[in-house]
């Protein structure tokens, strides 16, 4: 069983079956699921306390916890600061992950190929059609390319992943911007849709001199050609965990109200430039005050103990700069 098909069954039995004596009940990003299940695990022995968690979507996710059905909801695409004061929601960042460009080239291997921004831009907008463009030449000078044409494979369905990568391409391509945008969905100009990241990367693998993007996590656990990078500082930069770190621990977070921020094109020259966070989702007054007070009280064993088992699964867990900073907020806005 592969990486998401494992993801996907884990998901489903979690929302068939109780899993876990639920004193704390959870919805949302499928993304978080095998680390959180992986916390829950742990916080189940050492407290005796369950965590129920319906791996459902990060749109599902924000649904259940503005209708109170569940202590937390998760999400890939953070609410803004006015949203979260309207439904009376505290909003934090729990974990991250990064999102590679991946390709089917002959002879290309893993790391090999360099894009930049607009390159990658003009290759989803369709304005580079061929792999020996002049402008990937540059970029790749010693690196033996096709007269091929480009095969683009993107998200059929509505995801994080394409709401993450997206607003990067927008903030790097002007071009992008106007005739695309960003979103969990948008309207593709070129190519062919594929379902999840599993259906991204089976096309991918499957379809020569092709290119897509998927979760790194994915990427790696399934041997896919990543690409390299260059980072806003105008390094080429591999996805590793400390480019990664790199690109989190440079993210303005105090400034950010409601901790709305987009991990993409971060600053600094090690950072990689397609990071993405899972954000959780509170009330502020919560109706189940004990359930709310568990719940915080499992994050911050995740945060305090987890941080093994999040790399072990590839993820990347928050600074901890980042964390005291999130606990602060806790204590400020979360009455319980």
């Amino acid at each position: 069983m592969n990486f998401v098909k494992a993801i996907v069954a884990a998901g489903l039995v979690a929302v068939a079956t109780p899993a876990f004596a639920a004193d704390i009940t959870g919805a949302g990003s499928t993304f978080i699921y095998p680390v959180l299940s992986k916390w829950a695990d742990a916080y189940k022995k050492e407290s005796g306390n369950g965590v129920n968690y319906q791996s459902i979507g990060s749109g599902a996710g924000i649904k259940q916890i503005i209708a109170g059905t569940v202590t937390f909801g998760a999400t890939d695409a953070p609410l803004k600061a006015d949203q979260l004061q309207k439904d009376g929601l505290s909003q934090w960042p729990m974990i991250m992950g990064a999102i590679v460009p991946v390709v089917n080239i002959d002879g290309v291997k893993a790391g090999d190929l360099v894009l930049d921004g607009p390159t990658l831009a003009d290759i989803f907008v369709g304005k580079i059609a061929k792999w020996d463009d002049a402008a990937i030449k540059k970029l790749n000078p010693n690196v033996k390319l096709p007269s091929d044409a480009i095969s683009v494979v993107h998200r059929a369905d509505g995801s994080g992943t394409t709401f993450n990568f997206t607003d990067y391409l927008s903030k790097v391509s002007p071009d992008w911007k106007s005739k695309v945008g960003s979103g969990t969905a948008v309207e593709w100009p070129v190519g062919v849709g594929a379902k999840g990241n599993e259906g991204v990367a089976g096309n991918v693998s499957q379809t020569k001199n092709s290119i897509g993007y998927v979760e790194y996590a994915y990427a790696k656990q399934n041997k896919l050609t990543y690409t390299a990078l260059i980072n806003k500082a105008g390094k080429t930069i591999q996805p590793t965990n400390e480019a990664f770190q790199a690109a989190a621990s440079n993210a303005d977070w105090p400034n950010a109200p409601g901790y709305y921020l987009i991990l993409t094109d971060q600053p600094g020259d090690k950072s990689w430039p397609i990071v993405a966070s899972t954000f959780i989702l509170m009330h502020r007054e919560a109706t189940d005050k004990a359930s709310s007070q568990e719940a915080l009280k499992f994050f911050k064993f995740a945060f305090d103990k987890g941080a093994k088992s999040a790399e072990e699964l590839d993820y990347i867990p928050m600074p901890d700069s980042v964390i005291k900073l999130i606990e602060k907020t806790w204590n400020a806005e979360i009455k319980s």
